[in-house]
Protein backbone atom coordinates (compact mmCIF):
# COMPACT_ATOMS: atom_id res chain seq x y z
CA UNK A 1 0.00 0.00 0.00
CA UNK A 2 2.89 2.52 1.01
CA UNK A 3 4.35 1.56 -2.39
CA UNK A 4 1.44 3.50 -3.98
CA UNK A 5 2.83 6.59 -3.83
CA UNK A 6 6.68 6.36 -5.19
CA UNK A 7 5.63 6.42 -8.78
CA UNK A 8 3.81 9.54 -8.04
CA UNK A 9 6.65 11.04 -6.09
CA UNK A 10 9.18 10.18 -8.83
CA UNK A 11 7.20 11.99 -11.51
CA UNK A 12 6.75 15.12 -9.30
CA UNK A 13 10.79 15.42 -8.94
CA UNK A 14 11.25 14.83 -12.54
CA UNK A 15 9.12 18.12 -12.90
CA UNK A 16 10.79 19.88 -10.76
CA UNK A 17 14.16 18.93 -12.44
CA UNK A 18 12.52 20.20 -15.77
CA UNK A 19 11.96 23.15 -14.44
CA UNK A 20 15.23 24.07 -12.63
CA UNK A 21 17.25 22.84 -16.18
CA UNK A 22 14.68 25.17 -18.11
CA UNK A 23 16.09 28.12 -20.14
CA UNK A 24 15.47 31.34 -18.81
CA UNK A 25 13.07 33.98 -20.90
CA UNK A 26 15.44 36.87 -21.77
CA UNK A 27 13.48 39.70 -21.54
CA UNK A 28 13.41 42.55 -24.46
CA UNK A 29 14.05 46.12 -23.74
CA UNK A 30 11.27 48.58 -24.44
CA UNK A 31 12.16 50.81 -26.67
CA UNK A 32 13.73 54.33 -25.42
CA UNK A 33 12.38 57.27 -26.88
CA UNK A 34 14.53 59.26 -29.26
CA UNK A 35 16.75 61.78 -27.87
CA UNK A 36 14.99 65.41 -28.67
CA UNK A 37 16.56 67.81 -30.85
CA UNK A 38 16.11 71.42 -29.31
CA UNK A 39 16.63 74.29 -31.59
CA UNK A 40 19.49 77.18 -30.37
CA UNK A 41 17.44 80.25 -29.66
CA UNK A 42 19.06 82.78 -32.62
CA UNK A 43 20.41 86.10 -32.33
CA UNK A 44 21.16 87.97 -35.63
CA UNK A 45 23.82 90.56 -35.95
CA UNK A 46 24.04 92.89 -39.15
CA UNK A 47 26.55 95.01 -39.91
CA UNK A 48 26.77 97.40 -43.24
CA UNK A 49 25.63 100.40 -44.72
CA UNK A 50 21.98 101.42 -46.69
CA UNK A 51 22.02 97.93 -48.29
CA UNK A 52 21.92 96.51 -45.21
CA UNK A 53 19.67 99.27 -43.66
CA UNK A 54 17.50 98.25 -46.60
CA UNK A 55 17.13 102.31 -47.11
CA UNK A 56 14.01 103.34 -49.60
CA UNK A 57 11.94 100.28 -47.75
CA UNK A 58 10.20 99.48 -44.67
CA UNK A 59 12.40 97.96 -42.01
CA UNK A 60 10.63 94.86 -42.49
CA UNK A 61 11.49 93.71 -46.07
CA UNK A 62 15.06 94.42 -45.46
CA UNK A 63 17.19 91.69 -45.90
CA UNK A 64 18.19 90.98 -41.74
CA UNK A 65 13.98 90.67 -41.14
CA UNK A 66 13.65 88.47 -43.58
CA UNK A 67 16.67 86.73 -42.66
CA UNK A 68 14.67 86.19 -39.56
CA UNK A 69 11.36 85.84 -40.82
CA UNK A 70 12.34 82.39 -42.93
CA UNK A 71 14.27 81.37 -39.60
CA UNK A 72 11.14 81.28 -37.85
CA UNK A 73 9.30 79.88 -40.34
CA UNK A 74 12.33 76.98 -39.41
CA UNK A 75 11.64 76.51 -36.34
CA UNK A 76 13.91 79.08 -34.90
CA UNK A 77 13.42 80.95 -31.75
CA UNK A 78 14.52 84.54 -32.07
CA UNK A 79 16.06 86.24 -28.97
CA UNK A 80 13.80 89.79 -28.31
CA UNK A 81 15.70 92.60 -30.18
CA UNK A 82 16.72 90.48 -33.26
CA UNK A 83 17.98 91.32 -35.36
CA UNK A 84 20.61 93.68 -33.89
CA UNK A 85 21.51 96.10 -37.03
CA UNK A 86 24.46 98.34 -37.06
CA UNK A 87 24.30 100.05 -40.53
CA UNK A 88 23.44 103.81 -41.98
CA UNK A 89 23.00 105.14 -45.05
CA UNK A 90 25.93 106.81 -46.67
CA UNK A 91 28.47 104.32 -44.01
CA UNK A 92 31.85 103.87 -45.09
CA UNK A 93 34.06 100.97 -43.84
CA UNK A 94 35.60 103.37 -41.30
CA UNK A 95 32.34 105.24 -40.54
CA UNK A 96 31.18 101.28 -39.58
CA UNK A 97 34.24 100.09 -37.48
CA UNK A 98 33.78 103.84 -35.33
CA UNK A 99 29.86 102.77 -35.28
CA UNK A 100 30.61 99.25 -33.86
CA UNK A 101 33.32 100.65 -31.36
CA UNK A 102 30.55 102.51 -29.86
CA UNK A 103 27.69 100.22 -29.48
CA UNK A 104 28.86 99.16 -26.34
CA UNK A 105 26.20 96.96 -25.84
CA UNK A 106 27.49 94.17 -28.02
CA UNK A 107 30.74 94.82 -27.28
CA UNK A 108 31.32 90.98 -25.21
CA UNK A 109 28.26 89.66 -27.02
CA UNK A 110 28.20 86.41 -28.92
CA UNK A 111 25.65 85.98 -31.77
CA UNK A 112 24.32 83.01 -33.66
CA UNK A 113 24.53 84.63 -37.27
CA UNK A 114 26.85 87.89 -38.22
CA UNK A 115 26.61 89.42 -41.62
CA UNK A 116 28.64 91.57 -43.29
CA UNK A 117 27.93 94.29 -46.30
CA UNK A 118 30.08 97.08 -47.01
CA UNK A 119 31.94 99.02 -49.39
CA UNK A 120 29.53 100.68 -51.73
CA UNK A 121 30.34 104.44 -50.46
CA UNK A 122 34.04 103.90 -50.42
CA UNK A 123 33.56 103.63 -54.11
CA UNK A 124 30.71 106.29 -54.33
CA UNK A 125 33.02 108.73 -52.44
CA UNK A 126 36.21 108.13 -54.00
CA UNK A 127 37.95 107.29 -51.13
CA UNK A 128 41.58 105.57 -51.33
CA UNK A 129 41.00 101.72 -52.88
CA UNK A 130 43.75 100.90 -50.85
CA UNK A 131 42.30 101.91 -47.55
CA UNK A 132 39.11 99.29 -48.07
CA UNK A 133 41.15 95.62 -47.41
CA UNK A 134 42.75 96.87 -44.55
CA UNK A 135 39.41 98.24 -43.11
CA UNK A 136 37.54 95.60 -44.50
CA UNK A 137 39.76 92.86 -42.79
CA UNK A 138 39.42 94.68 -39.36
CA UNK A 139 35.72 94.49 -39.91
CA UNK A 140 35.31 90.81 -41.09
CA UNK A 141 37.63 90.09 -37.93
CA UNK A 142 35.42 91.88 -35.40
CA UNK A 143 32.74 89.94 -36.67
CA UNK A 144 33.80 86.49 -36.56
CA UNK A 145 34.41 87.97 -32.49
CA UNK A 146 30.94 88.76 -32.68
CA UNK A 147 30.08 85.20 -33.59
CA UNK A 148 32.18 83.16 -31.12
CA UNK A 149 34.66 82.44 -33.37
CA UNK A 150 32.93 80.43 -35.26
CA UNK A 151 33.55 81.39 -38.94
CA UNK A 152 30.92 78.97 -40.13
CA UNK A 153 28.05 81.53 -38.89
CA UNK A 154 29.60 84.45 -40.01
CA UNK A 155 28.69 85.80 -43.96
CA UNK A 156 29.83 88.53 -45.99
CA UNK A 157 27.74 89.78 -48.71
CA UNK A 158 28.90 91.25 -52.19
CA UNK A 159 28.61 95.12 -52.79
CA UNK A 160 25.51 95.40 -55.18
CA UNK A 161 26.22 96.77 -58.36
CA UNK A 162 24.35 100.38 -58.23
CA UNK A 163 25.28 100.82 -62.42
CA UNK A 164 21.84 99.22 -62.54
CA UNK A 165 19.55 101.22 -61.36
CA UNK A 166 17.59 104.21 -62.91
CA UNK A 167 19.99 106.21 -60.14
CA UNK A 168 22.82 104.49 -62.07
CA UNK A 169 22.11 105.08 -65.45
CA UNK A 170 21.97 108.56 -65.03
CA UNK A 171 25.67 109.00 -63.90
CA UNK A 172 28.50 109.98 -66.40
CA UNK A 173 30.02 106.61 -67.52
CA UNK A 174 28.06 103.43 -65.57
CA UNK A 175 30.23 100.92 -66.85
CA UNK A 176 32.93 102.49 -64.83
CA UNK A 177 30.64 101.82 -61.64
CA UNK A 178 30.42 98.44 -62.54
CA UNK A 179 34.29 98.30 -62.71
CA UNK A 180 34.73 99.84 -59.62
CA UNK A 181 32.31 97.48 -57.68
CA UNK A 182 33.88 94.17 -59.54
CA UNK A 183 37.55 95.58 -57.88
CA UNK A 184 36.09 95.82 -54.39
CA UNK A 185 34.29 92.78 -54.60
CA UNK A 186 37.36 91.09 -55.70
CA UNK A 187 38.72 92.67 -52.83
CA UNK A 188 36.14 91.89 -49.97
CA UNK A 189 36.33 87.87 -51.74
CA UNK A 190 39.64 87.63 -51.21
CA UNK A 191 39.24 88.12 -47.69
CA UNK A 192 36.46 86.73 -46.77
CA UNK A 193 38.12 83.29 -48.76
CA UNK A 194 40.88 83.59 -46.59
CA UNK A 195 39.23 83.83 -43.23
CA UNK A 196 36.84 80.63 -43.95
CA UNK A 197 33.56 82.32 -43.53
CA UNK A 198 30.24 82.43 -46.09
CA UNK A 199 30.53 84.88 -48.95
CA UNK A 200 27.28 85.24 -50.44
CA UNK A 201 27.74 86.50 -54.11
CA UNK A 202 24.58 89.02 -54.23
CA UNK A 203 25.84 91.02 -57.09
CA UNK A 204 24.57 89.23 -60.22
CA UNK A 205 20.97 89.42 -59.46
CA UNK A 206 21.68 93.42 -58.40
CA UNK A 207 22.79 93.34 -62.19
CA UNK A 208 18.87 92.99 -63.55
CA UNK A 209 17.47 95.72 -62.00
CA UNK A 210 17.23 97.24 -65.44
CA UNK A 211 15.31 94.44 -66.95
CA UNK A 212 13.67 93.89 -63.50
CA UNK A 213 11.98 96.86 -62.13
CA UNK A 214 10.50 95.06 -59.42
CA UNK A 215 13.93 94.48 -58.17
CA UNK A 216 14.76 97.93 -57.60
CA UNK A 217 13.14 100.46 -54.56
CA UNK A 218 10.82 103.44 -55.36
CA UNK A 219 13.72 105.66 -54.32
CA UNK A 220 15.19 104.48 -58.31
CA UNK A 221 18.97 103.05 -56.40
CA UNK A 222 18.39 100.57 -53.03
CA UNK A 223 17.26 96.92 -53.66
CA UNK A 224 13.44 96.60 -53.48
CA UNK A 225 12.16 93.87 -50.66
CA UNK A 226 11.57 91.44 -53.41
CA UNK A 227 15.64 91.75 -54.70
CA UNK A 228 16.14 91.35 -50.75
CA UNK A 229 14.12 87.83 -51.12
CA UNK A 230 16.57 86.60 -53.62
CA UNK A 231 19.07 87.45 -51.66
CA UNK A 232 17.83 85.89 -49.26
CA UNK A 233 17.24 82.35 -51.07
CA UNK A 234 21.09 82.34 -51.28
CA UNK A 235 21.60 82.72 -47.43
CA UNK A 236 19.33 80.71 -45.99
CA UNK A 237 20.19 77.62 -46.46
CA UNK A 238 23.66 78.19 -45.12
CA UNK A 239 22.14 79.56 -42.23
CA UNK A 240 20.11 76.72 -41.77
CA UNK A 241 23.03 74.40 -42.00
CA UNK A 242 25.21 76.83 -39.68
CA UNK A 243 22.83 76.73 -37.06
CA UNK A 244 22.63 73.04 -36.81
Amino acid sequence: MKFRFVPLLLGCIGLLLACTHAPMQELTPEPSDPPVTVKETVDILCLGDSYTKGEGIVATGNFPNQLKDSLIQSGYIMLPGTPRIIAQTGWRTDQLKTAIANATEIKDSTFSIVTLCIGVNNQYQNVNFEQYAPDFEALLQTAIARAGGRTERVFVLSIPDWAFTPFGQNSSDPYAISQKIDAYNAVNQEIATQYGVHYINVTPVSRQGLVRTDLVATDKLHPSARQYTEWIKLLVPLARNALK
